[in-house]
């Protein structure tokens, strides 16, 4: 049986939509996706660190060989800040790996191994240091890869514990997005869970992005993180049209939220668990993906942060996307 099938039979839609209206199955004109979404899938390289750490060659192969047609890739790079190289080094000896950039290879040599392979690389993940104090190296980078997009994973903690905090981050999101805009490409922001609560009458998030340009600050939606800070994706989608020009794709075991504000890395290890290949949890999400190509996303990116087994977990992800 088709999982939409069953997620219609079940009930379970109707039961999961109460507790958060849109994130779960929605029959309506759910059928026709734009034929961007089922034909260039992409993925973002930190779902297989460790294969890529090993050998890129060989794992940019098995990505097409599932039929991946595009990469996100992550920093650091060789051009990044150093302060980014010395956090890097520092997160990896936790993570047990320290593969990122172009994994050893030349930043040319790992182009050709794409242009190779027919895969393109839309966006660059890349620090928030960097995007403030090295753009002129970072967009050069970006139109030599063809990237449009260099996209801020996620705000620094010590510059998002107060509603000043925001409003200052929204100056700050201004200034790089003239900053990209110069340079030929765009600034995106990748959003976390935090932010999405409200706080003294407000939401962070809307009031950070309220006080940005449109024209020079964009969005990915991480759909998992966006649900779990308890925010409705396809609510977000429709009020900010044509602001969300990326997604991140996962699914979800089973509805939950942060135990916090989502603020601090402990409360994302929480649900870590909860992290499931496209179609094996319950959102819904042909209805998020109908309604981001309706609003404006040009990209859809596979993200299983550091999942086990990718070469299983992430040919299920691309499989049930194909067919959706």
């Amino acid at each position: 049986m088709h999982r939409k099938e069953f997620l219609k039979l079940s009930g379970l839609a109707s039961l999961s939509a109460g507790l958060l209206p849109g994130t779960l199955y929605s029959h309506n004109n759910t059928i026709k996706l734009l034929s961007l979404m089922t034909d260039r899938i992409g993925i973002q390289l930190f779902s297989l660190p460790r294969l890529m750490g090993a050998d890129p060659k060989k794992s940019l192969e098995l990505l097409v060989e599932m039929g991946y047609s595009e990469i996100e890739l992550y920093g650091p790079y060789p051009f990044s800040a150093e302060t980014n190289k010395k956090s890097w080094e520092q997160i990896t000896k936790m993570l047990g790996f320290s593969g990122s950039g172009f994994f050893g290879e030349s930043q040319s040599r790992f182009q050709a191994y794409c242009r190779e392979l027919g895969l393109s690389i839309p966006s660059l993940h890349t620090d928030l240091d960097t995007l403030e104090n090295h753009m002129p190296a970072l967009g050069e980078a970006a139109r030599q890869l063809g990237a449009k997009y260099v996209t801020l994973p996620a705000i620094p903690p010590e510059r998002r514990q107060t509603l000043e905090d925001y409003k200052r981050m929204a100056d700050t999101f201004n200034t790089i997005g003239t900053a990209a805009l110069n340079e030929g490409i765009h600034f995106a922001y990748h959003n976390h869970g935090y932010g999405l609560q409200e706080t003294d009458g407000v939401i962070p998030f809307e009031m950070m992005l309220n006080a940005t340009d449109p024209k020079g600050v964009f969005l990915e939606m991480d759909i998992f993180w966006t649900i779990a800070g308890k925010a409705d994706p396809v609510a977000y989608l429709n009020k900010y049209k044509e602001r969300y020009k990326m997604m991140h794709l996962k699914d979800m075991l089973e509805l939950r939220y942060f135990s916090g504000d989502g603020g601090d890395p402990a409360q994302w290890v929480e649900l870590f668990p909860l992290m499931a290949s496209t179609g094996s949890g319950v959102l819904d999400l042909e209805g998020i993906v109908n309604a981001a190509s309706q609003a404006g996303v040009e990209h859809f990116f596979v993200e299983q942060d550091m999942v086990s087994n990718p070469e299983i977990a992430l040919k299920e992800s691309i499989v049930y996307l194909k067919d959706l």
